[in-house]
């Protein structure tokens, strides 16, 4: 409020979600008063700007690191799929989910630089597919703290349970199914329209729909707080908080290094997903209760501002898919073991030696594997 003439933020343009291929809710707006015409903001062009220069930048970096760690982790896991058990067949579907999410990167950068060039039909089913991976990461990860709740804290049991692969293998079924559901909507409301700004082209985004647009991102955003962070955080500060209890009693009669390993892994993966996750949550809440008007939009430079967060703050969320290799998979002896494996196996196939020279150099290797597991063994 301004002497006593109460400003309002006239929305020019649709607000739009900015998930997943767009401008991180950029909508341009005017500040006006009861008395005045509404004047655009000028700052569009400096968002643009921005936009076109840390997202390429940051998505393509964590488009080649994802994929390196992702798709490593995918191959070691293939190798072995006839011997994964529960922890591991989520970790393949984890880095299945986290491949294709990142395969959405490029075409994200690409309607920064040049415009939606893609057309309707990929529109819809790339937004899909982000988001779908999206909810089937994140809710993997609460499914891994859960097994290694029952593996930990009720061992016995689970043992005598005997928890088939098929049960795990039905468990991301269901959450795959689940994330499709929560994400269908959401291809629906997406088409391709220009943004009003000729020089950016077209754009993917919520467009055509009037007030359901709106209706479904609050719905959406409601949706991405409680199924994509609250309850994953919930369920993984739960079961590591069991599980790291359990470990420190049975600690106070046996020192082993395996289980503070697993204390420190357990704070460390619960406390990378908070860091990631949390400052995109909070910065979405904050823009939806401006949508709402429920807080004050304030001037169009603190606007510009928020964008920018919206921004940072979600390329921080999607690096959490470039950690996951390291977290859930390379940490692990068996998993580091694998990897030499599969590291010989790839220098075996560039090796470009004489023939004579192969059965020398496989002998080499693997007696470097056995010294390898025998380390690994005795530790």
């Amino acid at each position: 409020m301004v002497g006593h003439i109460t400003q309002r933020l006239v929305l020019e343009v649709t607000n739009e979600e900015d998930y997943p291929f767009d401008y991180f809710d950029n909508y341009s707006y005017s500040l006006s008063n009861d008395t005045e015409p509404a004047v655009p903001c000028e700052r569009e062009e400096e968002l643009q700007a921005f936009y076109a220069v840390f997202q390429p930048l940051v998505y393509s970096l964590m488009f080649l690191l994802g994929m390196l760690g992702n798709g490593v982790m995918l191959a070691i896991l293939l190798r072995r799929r006839a011997r994964l058990h529960g922890t591991e067949i989520y970790l393949f579907h984890l880095a299945l989910a986290d491949l294709l999410l990142l395969f959405t990167f490029p075409f994200s950068v690409t309607e920064v630089t040049v415009g939606w060039i893609f057309g309707d039909i990929l529109c819809k089913v790339l937004g899909m597919l982000s988001k779908v991976n999206f909810f089937c990461g994140v809710l993997l990860l609460a499914c891994i703290s859960f097994e290694r709740y029952l593996a930990v804290v009720h061992a016995v049991r689970t043992l005598r349970g005997g928890r088939h692969p098929q049960s795990v293998h039905l468990t991301c079924f269901a959450v795959w199914l689940l994330s499709i559901t929560l994400s269908t909507p959401h291809a629906a409301f997406l088409s391709v329209a220009g943004d009003g700004n000729d020089s950016i082209g077209l754009a993917c985004h919520l467009y055509g729909h009037g007030i359901h647009d709106n209706n479904w991102l609050m719905a959406s955003r409601f949706l991405t707080h409680m199924v994509g962070f609250i309850l994953p955080l919930s369920m993984m500060s739960y079961c590591y908080a069991a599980v790291v209890l359990v470990l420190h009693r049975t600690q106070q009669k046996q020192r082993s290094l395996e289980k503070r390993r697993a204390v420190r892994l357990a704070l460390v993966i619960t406390a990378v997903f908070c860091l990631c996750w949390l400052p995109y949550n909070i910065t979405t809440l904050m823009d939806t209760l401006m949508m709402l008007n429920i807080i004050s939009r304030g001037s169009c430079e603190e606007l510009t501002r928020a964008n920018m967060a919206l921004a940072v703050t979600k390329s921080l969320g999607y690096a959490h898919c470039c950690l996951n290799p390291l977290l859930y998979a390379f940490l692990g002896v068996r998993f580091r073991r694998e990897l030499r494996v599969l590291s010989h196996a790839a220098c075996c196939c560039w090796d470009s030696g004489s023939l004579s020279m192969a059965p020398a150099w496989r002998s080499q290797a693997s007696s470097k594997i056995s010294v390898s597991e025998g380390d690994v063994t005795t530790n």
